[in-house]
């Protein structure tokens, strides 16, 4: 069964000059449930003012998205397990490198989560382990990459 997820991205010249590479980087996501985000490339990337800081870059998009799908997993493993998470905060990180071919992309993300649970039933380190794990091998979006995705502290299998 297949599902579709849409974003509309916008770029506007705005009557900057084009054939000199001098425009602004600044965008629009828009997603189907009304939402708009700003988006420009990494000021990083690309210098200011012709990037944005106030806006998501795609590098960032990505680590969050990763995050995001992580997080969504491991929610949904722990409730399976009858775990009660209260807060799950994640200060994820994507390193990018050149690869082989000289290329710049996202080679590595960090996922660095804290995590509160409450009631009787708590996990042990070892059963946290085990949900990273399986929430690495379930997440939609970390089989769709070739990125190493590690979770700090958590041994790799």
């Amino acid at each position: 069964m297949a599902h579709e997820h849409k974003a509309t991205v916008t770029w506007t010249r705005d009557g900057a000059e084009f054939s000199n590479s001098v425009y602004g980087r600044g965008h629009v996501w828009s997603f189907d449930g009304g939402i708009t985000v700003p988006a420009s490339a990494s000021p990083s990337v690309v210098p200011l003012p012709l990037s944005r800081e106030d806006a998501v870059d795609p590098e960032e998009a990505f680590v969050a998205a990763v995050s995001s799908c992580h997080m969504l997993t491991f929610l949904s493993l722990a409730a399976k397990k009858r775990f009660i998470v209260d807060a799950y905060e994640d200060r994820a990180v994507g390193i990018m490198t050149k690869n082989e071919k000289g290329k710049l992309f996202v080679s590595k993300i960090t996922l660095d989560p804290t995590i509160a649970f409450s009631g009787d039933k708590r996990p042990t380190p070892e059963q946290i382990a085990e949900l990273h794990h399986l929430s690495h091998q379930e997440c939609f979006i970390a089989n769709s990459v070739l990125t190493e995705i590690v979770v700090a502290g958590i041994p790799s299998h």
